[in-house]
């Protein structure tokens, strides 16, 4: 495709510059030579020239216009590709409004630049050489006075371009804050109106809005300056080239036809640098754009694979090791979210691991899961470092079910089939079921096939969450990673959520991080943890009498129920 716009490109060039001779045929043998028929054929000539132009700027346009939506196409998928194979902590640190600029106003821009901008640009520097070459043809003379003109032309293109380039870069960037700041109110929209924060928010954005707008002022003033200046030094250049010519002609040093050829390439040449310089300033904002995408896709994930990747092993009992595992979070890197872990959790039992907030509970899922790694110690799966598994292995053997469920922007097949993409509409409705989400599904509107809304925004807590089980159930995973999924719930969700709980932690082994030590007495091993330590381990009778932290987290739970009740 690039090489048929090449072509293309080529053969509209050189008929535009066959035109300059077409308008020299017609004045010296139409005009001048009073012939009606040489002016007849001239015009005939000079017709088919230009149905020539038309079909090559029709197939060029086509062309340059494709490879520009190919190309955005191609950068979309690629930064989408590198985005979700990131590491965790990359988001912690980077904004997801500045992300989505890139993926979505960035493309764009790259995409219109190559489609239309870039293509002028090509064509407009052919036009440029090509009738620089033609008016050296016609007249030497005039053409050194229009070449001793094209320095001064370009030094204020490279020194306004450079400044819009800069611009464009920063203007980017304020489109981003925009996209950031509105992006985070329209998705807690809820608590702005709770807290009658409209117009403040109103008042913040406008101050964003204000922001960007100042920056694309100064860009444009500084790309308006660059195009004014160009066409008046090249329509000057062009008015001092035509007072010379005319006295050329009027001393019959040159016919009409030349001159009229010469002006035709004189005006060529002036829109041509024009056309570059208007276009230069586009092209320096797609600079900008495209810097932002290649800085993007040149940042490399921090939880890396092994070239040859272990198998997972099936046959050992201890299904999940943690020996000596040390871990701070990459924003935090001088306080320890996990000191000297020592764990070993056996396979097919229900472990609970409980401790105050910021115990590092959270921590540990997340480490098993390798959202992080370690920076001492290891964790093990079926006797393997973690680190030498292939990701989705070892992600596919785990689901989580969080507490606060996570859905996405779609209908409830899509959601629960999250767990299982190849999974049939009956395994679906199986997993619904089981998950005691099979009723309230029936009564939606276009029951699996509902709209969720953004975020399962149309259903309550205790629906999403059993949507959220269904899809665990679903994947069918070897061990589940339970943060406390019924203590956001009213009782009657609690009641139909515990249930299906109970169903999906039979036969496999479980981690809980419990909130309410009341869903765990009966686990099979509870581990208390504080301070990023595990503190003590056993089970619910044994902790009561050998932890004083369990005891008194007992005692403040289990006393304000008593009190409730």
């Amino acid at each position: 495709m690039v090489s048929l716009a090449l072509f293309a490109l080529l053969v509209t060039a050189a008929v535009n510059l066959s035109l300059g001779q077409g308008v020299k045929f017609v004045i010296d043998s139409g005009f001048i030579a009073g012939s009606k028929e040489q002016l007849s054929s001239a015009i005939l000539m000079l017709i088919g020239l230009i149905s020539l132009l038309a079909v090559g700027t029709f197939s060029r346009f086509y062309l340059m216009s494709w490879l520009g939506e190919r190309v955005s196409a191609d950068l979309r998928k690629a930064v989408f590709n590198r985005i979700v194979t990131l590491h965790p902590s990359y988001f912690e640190e980077n904004r997801s409004g500045e992300l989505m600029s890139r993926l979505t106003t960035d493309t764009a821009l790259l995409q219109s630049i190559i489609g239309s901008s870039f293509s002028m640009a090509l064509r407009s520097m052919l036009m440029l050489i090509g009738g620089l070459i033609m008016l050296l043809i016609t007249s030497l003379k005039l053409t050194l006075v229009v070449i001793c003109c094209v320095p001064v032309i370009l030094v204020p293109m490279i020194i306004y371009g450079r400044k819009v380039r800069l611009l464009a870069a920063s203007s980017q960037d304020a489109i981003a804050d925009i996209g950031t700041y509105a992006g985070e109110i329209i998705q807690n929209i809820k608590v702005v109106q709770s807290y009658t924060y409209e117009n403040l928010e109103r008042e913040a954005f406008a101050g964003e809005v204000e922001k960007a707008f100042k920056v694309a002022k100064r860009r444009i003033k500084q790309r308006s300056l660059l195009i004014a200046v160009v066409i008046f030094l090249t329509f000057g250049a062009i008015s001092g080239m035509l007072w010379m010519g005319g006295m050329d002609v009027l001393a019959g040093k040159m016919t009409g036809g030349e001159l009229g050829a010469f002006v035709f390439y004189a005006i060529m040449v002036a829109m041509s640098v024009a056309t570059v310089a208007e276009v230069y300033g586009e092209l320096q904002r797609a600079a900008g754009s495209a810097t932002r995408l290649l800085a993007l896709l040149e940042i490399e994930s921090e939880i890396t694979e092994l070239s040859s990747p272990r198998l997972m092993a099936k046959d050992k009992m201890t299904v999940i090791e943690f020996e000596q595992v040390n871990f701070s979070y990459p924003s935090r890197p001088d306080s320890l979210a996990l000191n000297n872990i020592n764990l070993v959790i056996p396979t097919g039992k229900i472990v609970a691991l409980v401790g105050p907030s910021g115990a590092g509970k959270t921590t540990l899922f997340e480490l098993l899961q390798r959202f992080y790694d370690p920076q001492q110690g290891k964790v093990k799966f079926n006797g393997i470092n973690i680190t030498e598994l292939k990701l989705i292995d070892l992600r596919d053997a785990m689901g989580m079910v969080p507490q606060h469920a996570i859905l996405f922007s779609s209908d409830v097949w899509h959601n629960i089939r999250y767990g299982k993409q190849e999974a049939s509409d009956e395994e679906v409705i199986a997993a619904a079921k089981r998950a005691h989400a099979h009723e309230f599904i029936e009564q939606l509107p276009q029951g699996y096939g509902s709209f969720l809304g953004e975020q399962g925004v149309r259903l309550s807590g205790g629906q999403k969450q059993r949507i959220a089980l269904a899809r665990a159930i679903l994947k069918d995973p070897e061990v589940l990673l339970l943060d406390e999924a019924t203590s956001a719930l009213d009782a009657q969700s609690e009641y139909h959520v515990q249930a299906a709980l109970n169903e999906l932690m039979a036969n496999r082994t479980t981690l809980i991080i419990a909130h309410r030590l009341a869903t765990v007495v009966d686990a099979d091993l509870i581990v208390v943890m504080d301070q990023g330590g595990v503190v003590d381990t056993g089970d619910h009778q044994s902790l009561l009498k050998s932890s004083k932290l369990y005891q008194r987290l007992c005692e403040l739970q289990f006393d304000k129920a008593a009190d409730q009740r």
